[in-house]
């Protein structure tokens, strides 16, 4: 018979599948990744409407048989997240947002600060994308996603020696900054970097530090290696438009 599960998602992807069913990823607080069917869903008169759209927060009843892929039967929207649809920047940001959280934690992988999160960025997205779809906010919620996965970069100290001062470099293989005698295996960071880094980890999303257009740029590099190094995962670039 199987079981049945009733819990809150967000939608990260949605992808055709025969004439009019459509394969999920979602994100739940308390399972995980799950990947469910959605039958039917690209019927003009489908049962689901448009509840089921990327990035849509909703409350889903699954089944769940024999196959590792669930059959969503219910769908009730918490949050549709339509405002941010309507700008094209905002669209982008919230669709790395999902790639990155799909990417960093899969099935079996839950997290409720994971999902929270991501929540918190569609919302922001949603509330005022002109503030909330630039680089800088990108690069601070994928800083928090690092801290719920147990990555985050080590910034207070020479990652490699503890020495205090002289953080002129980053190594993703070291997990952090890096004085100038371990800065071999990493590549140079300005201060203003090192500053948006520590800034971005300690401030709510929504307040989210600016950065110069060097400082950001060594950011994304900094995330991606440490992603690279210990995630063993590529992130999509963040969107520089």
């Amino acid at each position: 018979m199987g079981a049945s599960l009733k819990t809150e998602a967000v939608v990260l992807r949605s992808m055709r599948y025969g004439e009019a069913d459509r394969i999920l990823h979602v994100y739940t607080p308390n399972r995980g990744r799950i990947s469910a069917i959605a039958k039917g869903v690209r019927k003009t008169k489908s049962r689901f409407g448009g509840r089921l759209e990327p990035f849509c927060h909703v409350e889903l009843v699954l089944h769940e048989g024999r196959s590792d892929l669930m059959t969503v039967t219910g769908a009730q929207a918490i949050a549709p997240f339509s405002r941010l649809r309507s700008s094209g920047a905002a669209i982008d940001a919230a669709a790395r947002a999902c790639d990155a959280v799909n990417r960093l934690f899969g099935e079996a992988e839950p997290s409720e600060p994971v999902f929270y999160l991501l929540c918190n960025e569609m919302t922001l997205l949603d509330a005022d994308a002109a503030t909330h779809a630039g680089l800088a906010n990108q690069l601070a919620f994928r800083l928090k996603l690092l801290v719920a996965g147990g990555f985050a970069p080590y910034l207070a100290a020479c990652a490699s020696c503890g020495e205090r001062e002289h953080l002129v470099g980053f190594s993703g293989a070291a997990g952090g900054v890096v004085c100038g005698s371990c800065e071999g295996g990493g590549f140079p960071l300005a201060a203003e970097t090192h500053e948006f880094l520590t800034a971005a980890l300690a401030q709510p999303l929504a307040q989210a530090p600016p950065g110069s257009e060097r400082a950001l740029k060594q950011a994304e590099r900094a995330i991606a290696e440490t992603v690279e190094h210990h995630a063993h995962v590529r992130l999509r670039a963040a969107s520089h438009g």
